[in-house]
């Protein structure tokens, strides 16, 4: 079976944005939570007009290669311009979970407006045998507190940005996690963990 899971760069303190993160904004002050995906000298792979580095572009293969479908929050679609209309992965579709009408939804887009579980379901269903990835924190927290995480991947990067959007929200409970891989580089730390149920 197909396993859902999310990978977001974080600050030490927790955040996934800075202050001031919007639409026209993007991240707002906290665009250094990605300086370690675009470090390099040689560039071996581009992205959506950026050239990532050796590391990044390594890593981003690595996901890329086993999402087949994304569900991703409302802040998170506007934040990231909608998208451009598409999805923030080259081949796979996304779920836009939101409780309000969303009149600009392209053709590889899907709003779901009736809960995690059916906005999963219906990505699990796309995804076929590929993995599901969640974007954003809203959409991760109610994930987790439904029990529908298998994997958490954080990209931690060495700064404290002191405010921002938290990646993690209030859960019903603890959720106990087994760190299974951390790899150390320059400018980051990633952080690869499984959801014990």
């Amino acid at each position: 079976m197909s396993k859902v899971f999310s990978a977001h760069a974080v600050s030490v303190d927790g955040y996934i944005t800075g202050r001031d993160a919007g639409p026209g904004r993007g991240l707002g002050d906290g665009t250094q939570l990605f300086d370690w995906y675009f470090d390099g000298d040689t560039p071996s792979q581009e992205f959506d007009g950026f050239k990532l580095s050796p590391a990044g572009a390594r890593l981003f293969d690595s996901l890329s290669a086993r999402t087949g479908a994304i569900v991703a929050g409302r802040n998170t679609y506007e934040d990231s311009g909608r998208f451009g209309g598409g999805s923030p992965h080259p081949t796979a579709p996304l779920f836009l979970l939101s409780h309000r009408s969303a009149p600009e939804i392209t053709e590889r887009q899907t709003l779901v407006t009736s809960g995690i579980e059916d906005a999963v379901a219906a990505a699990r269903g796309a995804a076929g045998p590929k993995d599901v990835g969640l974007m954003g924190g809203g959409v991760v927290t109610a994930a987790l507190a439904a029990g529908l995480v298998d994997e958490v991947v954080l990209h931690q990067v060495p700064v404290l940005l002191g405010g921002g959007r938290p990646f993690f929200q209030s859960l019903p409970g603890h959720v106990r996690l087994r760190l299974m891989e951390s790899v150390p580089a320059p400018g980051v730390t990633h952080l690869h963990y499984a959801v014990e149920r």
